[in-house]
C-alpha cells in the first residue's frame, strides 16, 4: 500500500457512512493496536470488540455528539481517521476533544496525520468549537506532530495508561485555540 499524499481524500462520514464503515474503521483500528499505538486497547484486540466500538461512534456521529473523518486511498480503503468529540457539559459549549487519531501502518509518513489534524481543524472551526484538547503517548510520534501543527503542552502524567502490550506509558495533554 504506497500511496501519493495526493491520492489520498479526506472527508467526514455522515451517519449512514459511519455504521457501513465499521467493518473497515475496525481494521485499522486493529492494525494501529497490533503495531503498539497506545489507544484505550490491549493487545489481542478481537475483531468484535473493535467493531463494536466503531459502531457506538457511529451511534455518536448520528447524535451528532462526534465528527468523524477519515483518510481513503484512490480505492475507497478507509487508512486512517480522526474524531471530533463535540458533545461537552453545559459550561463547556465552546470546547471539543480529539480523539483516536489513527494512521495505517502502511501509510504513514505520507502526511496522512497532518491533513487529519487540519480537518479537524475545520470540522471545529465549522462547530463553533474554539478549544480544542487532546492527549498522546508521551515521547510518541504523534507528539511531534502535534507540536508541528500549533498544539501547546499542557502537562504529562507518567503511567497514565498502558501500551497494547501492558507495560506503563506517560501521557502529554495538548490544547489548540482557534
Amino acid at each position: 500500500m504506497l500511496l501519493a499524499p495526493s491520492s489520498t481524500t479526506v472527508r467526514r462520514l455522515d451517519a449512514a457512512e459511519a455504521v457501513a464503515s465499521a467493518p473497515a474503521l475496525a481494521e485499522l483500528l486493529i492494525d494501529c493496536v497490533q503495531g503498539g499505538a497506545s489507544v484505550s486497547f490491549m493487545w489481542p484486540l478481537s475483531h468484535d470488540k473493535a467493531l463494536a466500538f466503531w459502531r457506538t461512534v457511529a451511534e455518536g456521529v448520528a447524535r451528532k455528539e462526534r465528527v468523524l473523518l477519515v483518510a481513503q486511498d484512490p480505492h475507497g480503503s478507509i487508512v486512517g481517521t480522526v474524531q471530533l468529540v463535540t458533545a461537552m457539559p453545559d459550561n463547556q459549549p465552546h470546547r471539543a476533544d480529539v480523539a483516536k487519531m489513527l494512521v495505517h501502518r502502511q501509510a504513514r509518513r505520507l502526511g496522512l496525520a497532518r491533513r487529519l489534524m487540519a480537518a479537524v481543524d475545520d470540522a471545529a472551526r465549522a462547530a463553533g468549537k474554539t478549544v480544542r484538547v487532546l492527549d498522546t503517548v508521551t515521547g510518541g510520534d504523534a507528539e511531534r506532530l502535534y507540536r508541528r501543527a500549533g498544539w501547546q503542552q499542557v502537562g504529562m502524567v507518567p503511567n497514565y495508561a498502558l501500551m497494547p502490550d501492558g507495560a506503563f506509558c506517560g501521557t502529554t495533554f495538548f490544547h489548540k485555540q482557534l
